[in-house]
């Protein structure tokens, strides 16, 4: 997917989008994907900063985020902000259709935990897995529970 001119301003629609649909979303690019909003504690201002993201785990209970910035050589806001400040907040659809708001704690997957999600990753989502092939950095894996 290529990235829209204006990234914050295509945020803030899903954002809006997503909040007035209980967590559906109709933006061609995003259909089929299973999409959380993630607030994060901006590292500099101390404020909450919300970022809508894939979630792309399947595991209950367990929220699996890919920090690809789209291939970029750094890495996204809301990743260094979760760094420096690991407990986020969640909103999401439940199987119900009901938004519900969680707090959570952020983890980076290292070792065999983060090569099985990359593997789940590249076998479900072969365009997003891609990513990685753009950059030099590891592209991060986060688990939020």
């Amino acid at each position: 997917m290529a990235a829209p001119n204006d990234m914050r301003a295509f945020n803030r629609a899903i954002i809006e989008e997503f909040r007035a649909n209980n967590g559906l979303v109709g933006h061609e690019a995003l259909r089929g994907a299973r999409i959380v909003l993630l607030t994060t504690t901006g590292v500099r201002t101390g404020k909450p900063h919300t970022t809508p993201l894939g979630d792309l785990g399947e595991e209950p209970g367990r929220t699996v985020l890919w920090a690809s910035n789209l291939g970029a050589a750094e890495h996204p806001a809301w990743y260094r902000n979760l760094l420096a400040r690991p407990e986020v907040v969640l909103e999401r659809r439940t199987p119900a259709g009901v938004l519900e708001r969680v707090e959570g704690r952020a983890v980076t997957a290292t070792g065999q935990e983060r090569e099985r999600l990359l593997a789940a990753l590249r076998a479900s989502r072969p365009e997003i897995a891609a990513h990685q092939d753009r950059t030099d950095r590891e592209i991060p894996l986060v688990v939020v529970s």
